[in-house]
């Protein structure tokens, strides 16, 4: 084998180590960081919900434009009702007991 194969073997195993290395555990949160973590999920979903509404208004916005826009030329456009979603089944009652 060439040097050059040898160093490239040697780097390999020498660096294995640090690569099936694992992390260690994050420290356990305080009662501070748990507090701002709740706060920051809260003001995320706020968000989200302020999102989604926002998306909520500029799609009915554009499809009212649109409907008057067919309008304007003569052409009846009736909008497909969309039902809400219905709301997930329980645990329990989606997996059959097994005896």
């Amino acid at each position: 084998m060439s040097k050059k194969a040898l160093l490239i073997a040697a780097l390999c195993l020498s660096t294995a180590g640090a690569v099936f290395a694992k992390l260690p555990a994050p420290p356990p949160m305080t009662d501070e960081q748990k507090a701002k973590a709740g706060e920051a999920k809260a003001k995320a979903a706020e968000a989200a919900k302020k999102g989604a509404e926002q998306l909520s208004k500029a799609m009915d916005r554009v499809a009212d434009g649109y409907i008057k826009a067919q309008k304007a030329k003569g052409v009846t456009v009736k909008p497909t009702p969309i039902a809400a979603p219905a709301a997930p089944a329980p645990a329990a009652a989606a997996a059959p007991a097994k005896k």
